[in-house]
């Protein structure tokens, strides 16, 4: 059986979402057939009635849904651990996982402050009311208000960067 991936998908097809790239890659490792599908950024009904939650990627193995790329790459692991490690032993496994959480805690949130503003142009022209007002929500400004601050968000981001620029330096 196939497992069905559904991603979020932009402007003319694009597929900007680094969570699902995550899933992509994982699965190209692991050598997984997958069918891919494509849900609009305001598509939000169709995620929730996959998976109980508004967030992308999701796959469906069968009966079995799974969302959050972390979760989802723990399962393909475990599902198919005769193919390629996607982590290794179990202690890279938990350096990955503490590396996942790095990325989604503290370097994605700098560096949406910083895309945010141009991002929304990688969209369908019909999910841009849903972004601007997601956006806006997490922002508590609006999106054209967003770079004001610019030079305090690059610091930010410098900041959250420094330690993965250390560890390449060694």
């Amino acid at each position: 059986m196939t497992i069905v991936m559904y991603e979020r998908v932009g402007f003319e097809g694009r597929r900007p979402s680094p969570f699902s790239w995550r899933i992509r890659y994982a699965l190209t490792h692991k050598g997984v057939d997958a069918e891919y599908r494509p849900v609009r950024f305001a598509d939000v009904d169709t995620i929730k009635q996959l998976s109980g939650q508004h967030f992308v990627p999701i796959i469906v193995d069968g009966s079995k849904v799974v969302h959050d790329s972390w979760q989802i790459a723990t399962y393909l692991e475990d599902r198919f651990a005769d193919q390629p490690p996607l982590f290794g032993d179990e202690a890279a496994r938990h350096t990955t996982r503490f590396v996942n959480l790095w990325s989604d805690n503290v370097l994605n949130p700098a560096l949406r402050r910083l895309i945010y503003p141009d991002f929304i142009w990688c969209l369908a022209p019909e999910d841009h009311e849903y972004f601007r007002a997601r956006a806006g929500k997490a922002f508590r400004q609006s999106l054209e208000a967003a770079p004001a601050d610019r030079q305090r968000w690059q610091a930010g981001f410098d900041a959250a960067c420094l330690p993965l620029e250390r560890l390449l330096a060694e």
